[in-house]
């Protein structure tokens, strides 16, 4: 971030700092229609953020310069861009149309992931119409899907969002902490004879998702016998050697590509019982939102491109204003956990400190991504967000229609949601607290600065077209950081170190011998404890 393009951006900051949005709203009465912009079923107001057309040109250059225009074509066309791991990052593949070839090693592999798809479709619609049957001849009832990471967080997320459009005589359970508690506190709510497991694992050897996966199986196996295991699980994976040896017929085996990251798989078959949950139409329409997204993407000039004017608006205040973090709240509860997949797709992406050529990047990457549906959140941090001390950028996102119309809730819900955003912009001065009468004791207290910058997605309604495109403008995003940040955003060498403690640590607690440890002495003496309490020392 020592470009010359960003030092533009950094004069533009400094000679627009001293502005306050009621400033920038009052000299300009068409600024919210000039900065609304809509694409693939939503709208996007970004009127309430501290740019200027100048500070937002010199931001558009800013991506120019960092050739954005040339990594995306990369990216759509297959080029190897992951070069950590010498991969391409073809995600974008999942929801292209099967007409149009996407090359990768002089392979199209658009009929691949067809014949995924349409592989997924036939099952799904097996265990939707109950002509999928379990070992005893019952039909399947509950559908547990045993992944983590990418192979838990997409799906569980999908499946709560989509929910109005479910099979609601199917239930969806998901397990991925190895904490045993998570697997079992979901075996005591189904029933054996009508469970079918995802085991989700592209190596099947992930060490939370095996063991998960292995504790089921047993489960299954002392209600149901051995023979059981072949009609209550199959496989979202490549390992056709494991997938057998576990016992999973390898027909019932769905697999993906190592060109698809685990937080951008959705799409894949890691969507398996979202396909099942929604049924294939309307996963159909999820890919198609997703699609257009990737459209708009890769063809909207910076200007009117939501994804790149979000990220850039991003990178502003992390680089520029030294926000930390970033909150997204969604105003709709079957969004609940979106701002927890946002988490893995952002921070395990753009949480970098070595740029593409393996020096330490200069500037900061990756904010803290965090939140909470509305209006819990009202309830709880906004205070922190409205007076507090931190400068904490905000992505509002609503639907004018609810699936659920009861009473006047709904007009509630986008009361809040509309005032949060206006209040964050434009805060309440002391004038105005003396003017309500307010003492003059209590006008410090009751004061609120404004300036607080929000970006408002509002679409008409949440269905599987607009959560994809939802989806794509958030991956998108990230992706426009990682290239100005000049990071790699789609490895995850981070996550590896602990794994490999993990597995040295692992037989230090269990063996009968008292382990000879090598750790320091805080690491060795938390061990020795836990042994002790354990019946182990």
């Amino acid at each position: 971030m020592n470009s010359q393009a960003w030092q533009t951006v950094q004069r533009e900051i400094a000679a627009t700092r001293h502005l306050h949005l009621r400033d920038l709203f009052a000299e300009d009465p068409r600024r919210a229609e000039n900065m609304t912009l809509r694409a693939c079923g939503w709208t996007l107001d970004y009127s309430k953020h501290r740019v200027t057309p100048a500070l937002l040109r010199s931001l558009v250059e800013l991506a120019e310069a960092a050739e954005l225009r040339k990594w995306t074509e990369a990216m759509f066309t297959g080029e190897p861009i992951n070069r950590t791991e010498n991969r391409a990052v073809l995600h974008t593949a999942l929801r292209n149309p099967a007409d149009e070839p996407v090359v990768v090693n002089g392979r199209d592999v658009m009929p691949e992931v067809r014949t995924v798809l349409d592989k997924m479709g036939v099952f799904a619609d097996q265990v939707r119409k109950g002509e999928w049957k379990g070992h005893t001849g019952k039909r399947i009832r509950n559908i547990v899907n045993i992944g983590i990471g990418g192979s838990d967080l997409g799906p569980a997320m999908a499946c709560e969002a989509l929910k109005p459009f479910s099979k609601r005589t199917l239930r969806m359970f998901f397990v991925s902490n190895i904490d045993g508690t998570h697997l079992a506190e979901v075996l005591r709510q189904v029933q054996p004879a009508q469970t079918l497991f995802i085991v989700a694992s592209k190596t099947f050897t992930t060490q939370e998702t095996m063991t998960n996966a292995r504790s089921a199986r047993a489960w299954l196996v002392a209600k149901l016998g051995e023979a059981a295991v072949a009609r209550h699980f199959v496989a979202v994976s490549t390992n056709a050697a494991e997938v057998s040896k576990f016992g999973i017929d390898t027909a019932n085996m769905f697999g993906f590509w190592d060109w698809v990251g685990g937080r951008y798989s959705l799409p894949s078959a890691i969507g398996l019982p979202v396909m099942i949950a929604i049924g294939p139409k309307n996963f159909q329409r999820m890919l198609n939102g997703y699609h257009a997204m990737d459209v708009h993407f890769r063809k909207t000039p910076y200007e009117r491109n939501l994804p790149v004017l979000l990220a850039l608006l991003g990178i502003l205040y992390h680089n520029g204003y030294g926000a930390e973090s970033h909150a997204v709240l969604p105003y709709d509860q079957y969004l609940a956990r979106l701002p927890a997949y946002l988490q893995q797709l952002d921070m395990e992406s753009n949480g970098k400190s070595v740029d593409r050529q393996g020096q330490a990047v200069i500037g900061s990457t990756g904010p803290v991504i965090w939140g909470e549906p509305g209006t819990n959140g009202q309830h709880s941090f906004y205070q922190l967000i409205h007076q507090g001390t931190h400068l904490i950028p905000c992505d509002f996102i609503g639907f004018c229609q609810s699936h659920n119309p009861l009473g006047d809730h709904h007009d509630k819900l986008m009361a809040n949601f509309f005032a949060q955003t206006e209040a964050l912009a434009f805060g309440k001065t002391a004038a105005q607290c003396r003017a309500e009468g307010i003492s003059e004791a209590l006008v410090p207290y009751r004061t609120f600065e404004g300036n607080r910058p929000t970006s408002t997605l509002l679409a008409d309604e949440l269905t599987p077209a607009t959560f994809g495109a939802l989806l794509a403008l958030y991956e998108h995003k990230v992706f426009v950081q990682g290239i100005v940040w000049d990071i790699f955003s789609f490895d995850q060498w981070g996550v590896q170190l602990g794994k490999q403690l993990a597995d040295k640590i692992l037989p230090e607690l269990t063996v009968a011998a008292e382990p000879d440890l090598l750790h320091d002495s805080s690491t060795s003496a938390l061990i020795r404890r836990y042994r002790k309490v354990r019946g182990r020392a």
